[in-house]
């Protein structure tokens, strides 16, 4: 698989919301599915303009992941169900080093025992904790840093 990262453009913007609904469903499994489509909805109505998009592309072009960063912070990191496993998320992060350095950021759902395993295999370390995500919803999140 060709490692191109390239920059999102809004044409992709369906392409990601789905990217995103697909792997929630596979990977937030302590979310309602009405917690998923209030989630949904905001990252349908403007999230993915809210940040700096990165987007992981097969050969041919098609988005199977994406990295979204406010400055040295990640604020999302999706990949494809279909392609979980393959390296794309710590190729993401790799690109997210690049450009903005190794003094990264994330908050992740402590329930979400997957994300919180990935991030610490990387190098991440718990800074904090909150009872509640950024959304005031009682979704205890993760502090990390790099």
């Amino acid at each position: 698989m060709l490692d191109e990262i390239t920059p999102y453009q809004e044409s992709e913007h369906d392409i990601l919301v789905d990217i995103w609904y697909r792997a929630v469903c596979l990977t937030h499994t302590f979310l309602t599915d009405s917690d998923i489509q209030f989630y949904r909805q905001m990252v349908q109505n403007g999230a993915l303009n809210e940040v700096e998009i990165w987007v992981k592309r097969t050969e041919d072009q098609k988005p199977v992941g994406f990295i979204g960063l406010d400055g040295a912070k990640i604020e999302m990191l999706f990949v494809d169900p279909e392609y979980h496993g393959m390296g794309i998320g710590s190729r993401l992060i790799k690109h997210a080093q690049r450009i903005k350095g190794n003094a990264l950021l994330v908050d992740v759902n402590e329930q979400n025992d997957g994300a919180c395993a990935f991030y610490k295999r990387f190098g991440f370390i718990q800074l904090g904790r909150s009872e509640l995500d950024g959304s005031g919803k009682p979704f205890p999140l993760l502090h990390l840093g790099l």
